[in-house]
């Protein structure tokens, strides 16, 4: 009877054991480069979701090459979570601009967005309006880049194109460079505030943020609907005093169509749910808003992000 007992025992704990490492759902998350914001934040999220959620989720995060690269490994099955620029991903699902020539890619669908990049417009002390930029030597980002892309838009609300400007292909860290030296005019960086590049660049040399008035950031977000219109606070670098008015885009998370409906829910509750973990761990976490999460959003949601907002009173398309 004792044997029989222990036998018995010793069965439950193994069936209990297999119950428990089982039921979280493995997910791949993708992000950016090991030094970038995705990646760090992404990290936090992970191990606070990891800790909080064990029975549930079970996070690894990914280094990438960012938001095109992040959506065409969501596509072949290589991660199931990605943290991506919105317009990068709304490119992706209508196969335009840096998709351009490319069939659509709707295999994934909209989790939530996190917190704006600034387009942050970055121009020596003579310049004070986008208008003034004809004629003048202007960095508008990597080629192919979604800063490129955005430049382009931004420069043609405002009558312009590439032709009207000298057009240099840099980084942010070059472009910096290249303004502080006089070899460009101004340049295009699209970051979340403070961008390292920038404030460094304002230790020594003044620089002015080019404003984006409001009839024209109206026309950006009827032509696009992925564009965010907000400030860059005054003092956010030395130079600049006053408040800013910008666009921006989106860090949005996206998901594998899939993801269940259930592992979803979860994952966008746990991040409000326990949004205090997550910003004592990373200041981004203290940008997490139920109204910014549904901003910025023209691809398909998720359904697990539509069942969790819609608990809290927002009704999703």
């Amino acid at each position: 009877m004792k044997k029989a007992l222990v036998l018995l025992l010793a069965l439950c704990l193994v069936v209990g054991l297999c119950a428990c490492g089982g039921s979280a759902q493995s997910i791949k998350f993708a992000t950016g480069g090991t030094s970038g914001t995705y990646y760090g934040f992404s990290g936090v999220i992970a191990n606070v979701l990891n800790e909080k959620l064990a029975d549930t989720l079970n996070i690894s995060v990914e280094s990438t090459g960012a938001s095109k690269a992040n959506i065409q490994m969501l596509d072949a099955g290589e991660c199931n979570l990605a943290l991506v620029q919105n317009d990068v991903m709304y490119y992706a699902y209508t196969g335009t601009d840096l998709f351009s020539g490319e069939d659509p890619i709707t295999s994934f669908s909209a989790v939530c967005s996190f917190y704006p990049e600034y387009v942050q417009i970055i121009a020596s002390s003579d310049i004070t309006s986008i208008d003034q930029l004809a004629g003048k030597n202007v960095s508008v980002g990597d080629a192919g880049s979604g800063c490129e892309f955005n430049a382009k838009q931004i420069l043609e609300a405002y009558g312009l194109t590439f032709d009207d400007i000298n057009v240099s292909n840099q980084s942010f860290a070059d472009s910096a460079d290249s303004l502080r030296n006089g070899t460009i005019d101004a340049a295009f960086v699209v970051a979340g505030y403070p961008t390292t590049a920038v404030t460094e660049l304002a230790t020594n040399y003044d620089f002015n943020l080019l404003p984006i008035d409001a009839d024209h950031a109206a026309a950006l977000q009827a032509q696009y609907g992925f564009y965010y219109y907000g400030n860059i606070p005054g003092g956010t670098y030395t130079c600049v005093a006053d408040d800013v008015p910008a666009v921006a885009v989106m860090a949005t998370i996206v998901a594998s169509n899939d993801l269940s409906e259930d592992v979803i829910y979860a994952f966008v509750k746990g991040l409000f749910d326990y949004k205090a973990d997550i910003a004592a761990s990373h200041v981004k976490g203290e940008e997490l808003d139920l109204d910014t999460a549904v901003s910025g959003v023209n691809i398909p949601w998720h359904p697990g992000a539509v069942k969790y907002f819609a608990e809290q009173g927002y009704t999703l398309g």
